[in-house]
């Protein structure tokens, strides 16, 4: 069960950084990799639960599809306006791997790239901060933490 875990978990990120089904083999393929080096370097639990690690990875797929359509609007009609800045947002996860592992999520995320930590604050840029960037991340660090600690 945990190398299936794994498994849907690197495939699913494959999914993620694809943009969708395009170059499935080599995706699954990709997979089979990732999860055989990751049973090799890190024997033990990985600490994903897989129904909160499932609804992550279609939450950041759907933000990502979405977010990714919003730039292309912005870019091709010059008249959509842009206000981008930062935007603070609190998290509750200790430093280390776990913040690491959220601030590399959503970095996924086209149009707000986390910019630094100041103590337990991410700081994120966003290309408009008018729209709901820091309740976005609110909801996916929540998800992320589900899939972490169930």
């Amino acid at each position: 069960m945990e190398r299936a875990a794994r498994f849907a978990l690197f495939l699913g990120l494959w999914l993620v950084l694809a943009d969708g089904w395009s170059g499935l083999g080599f995706g699954l393929l990709a997979a089979a990799l990732a999860t055989w080096a990751s049973v090799r370097l890190m024997p033990g639990r990985m600490g994903l639960h897989p129904i909160p690690a499932l609804r992550l990875i279609g939450r950041t797929a759907a933000q990502t599809l979405l977010a990714g359509t919003d730039i292309a609007r912005r870019a091709l009609d010059p008249r959509l306006p842009l206000r981008p800045g930062m935007v603070a947002h609190a998290t509750a996860l200790p430093e280390g791997m776990a913040r690491d592992g959220f601030t590399a999520l959503a970095s996924l995320a086209p149009g707000a790239l986390p910019a630094g930590t100041e103590g337990d604050v991410v700081m994120v840029h966003a290309l408009d901060t008018r729209l709901p960037v820091a309740a976005d991340l609110a909801a996916t660090e929540a998800l992320y933490a589900q899939a972490q600690h169930g």
